[in-house]
């Protein structure tokens, strides 16, 4: 493994002490690691927070790469000060001619410049330096391995321009400590991004439910609700509206100790709904090496029958056509006699096809039906 030992800097008082601490910048450090976890949180602030690490450092341009260690690609995740042209330039064709390749060689967290990853002659005589960096005003780079892997390497450049010259023992020391806070940051960010997506496709799962889904926290929120969920909160029949309240009531209390729920309503119209309670604050679910605020996950689901249904019950249990129009007419309208009336035959007829109904089915009251 290569490694470079950069000779120790000397830096005047108002920068670093001779234990190292910063003084007059210690409160602007404090605030530049707290940006570089809140860009791990949130991406949408590496660019701004790139900036300021490049202010902090001394550089005029910063990036983050990822680089194919077989074709010499990059790929620029974040960057500052580097014209969004320039950057369409140097990830189609410049990054397959720049040293950064070499950078894989290095220690992960060491700081390297240009030089030390090829001959600084031969690097200005090299298309990168002449078509890319010399035109920008840029004459060298700190990097940092920040990943590694076989295939790849991620790692953070800091630019330099002319004036500011080639890196040098100040920059080194204040990319030191800059660069591990940027190293940590990195799998928080990608952690993140998994969960992002995790996220987004439970959502997308549970919106492609046709029950209402509610997760209930301990004081009666409703943290999250599915499309068909939210139309029910929404929904023009009060009655409804009022016993879906009263069922996310239930699923506080249920979640106290009740193992599961099953609450039956009837919406205005006379639709009837079932209403499953299921406690997250029981068995596995309360042992969770994660705290979490919700309770319960609630269903909401309108009883009815599948259009399949009615086929399937009947092989299942070699009903008849006529004990399966029995079996409906009872599912629909409830007793012998309503039942009787809505098929057009005697009470007697319904109750002859019920008792082998029962048989079959191994029930013995019209409610198990």
């Amino acid at each position: 493994m290569r490694h470079v030992h950069p000779p120790q800097a000397g830096f005047s008082p108002h920068t670093i002490s001779p234990s190292g601490e910063f003084r007059a910048d210690d409160e602007r450090l404090t605030r530049l690691i707290g940006r570089i976890y809140d860009a791990a949180l949130l991406p949408a602030l590496w660019p701004e927070t790139l900036a300021e690490i490049a202010a902090f450092v001394g550089g005029q341009a910063a990036g983050m790469f990822s680089k194919d260690s077989v074709s010499k690609d990059s790929i620029p995740y974040h960057h500052f000060g580097v014209d969004p042209k320039q950057v369409q330039i140097y990830s189609q064709t410049h990054s397959r001619l720049d040293p950064f390749s070499n950078l894989r060689l290095f220690d992960v967290g060491q700081v390297v410049s240009i030089p030390e990853l090829v001959p600084y002659d031969e690097f200005r005589r090299g298309r990168f330096f002449l078509e890319w960096m010399e035109p920008q005003g840029w004459v060298d780079a700190a990097n940092c391995v920040l990943e590694k892997s076989v295939l790849r390497c991620s790692f953070l450049t800091i630019i330099r321009s002319k004036e500011q010259g080639p890196v040098d023992d100040e920059m080194r020391e204040r990319m030191a400590l800059v660069v591990p806070h940027v190293r940590r940051a990195v799998p928080i960010g990608r952690e993140m991004d998994v969960e992002q997506i995790r996220t987004a496709a439970l959502t997308n799962v549970l919106d492609g439910l046709s029950a209402g889904m509610f997760l209930i926290a301990g004081d009666g929120t409703v943290m999250h609700a599915n499309s068909a969920g939210q139309g029910m909160l929404v929904a023009e029949d009060c009655d409804m509206n009022a016993q879906v309240q009263q069922a996310l009531t239930a699923a506080v209390q249920a979640g106290l100790g009740v193992d599961n729920l099953t609450l039956p309503v009837t919406a205005g119209n006379g639709d009837r709904y079932l209403i499953h309670v299921l406690p997250l604050s029981s068995g596995a679910r309360r042992d969770a090496p994660v705290a979490h605020p919700t309770c319960a996950a609630v269903f909401v689901q309108k009883a009815v029958l599948d259009g399949l249904a009615p086929q399937v019950m009947a092989r299942a249990f070699d009903l008849t056509p006529t004990e399966l129009r029995v079996l409906l007419a009872i599912i629909e309208v409830g007793g012998i006699p309503q039942a009787a009336s809505m098929l057009g035959v005697a009470d007697s007829t319904v109750k002859t096809h019920v008792g082998r109904l029962f048989e079959k089915t191994g029930t013995c009251r019209q409610a198990d039906l």
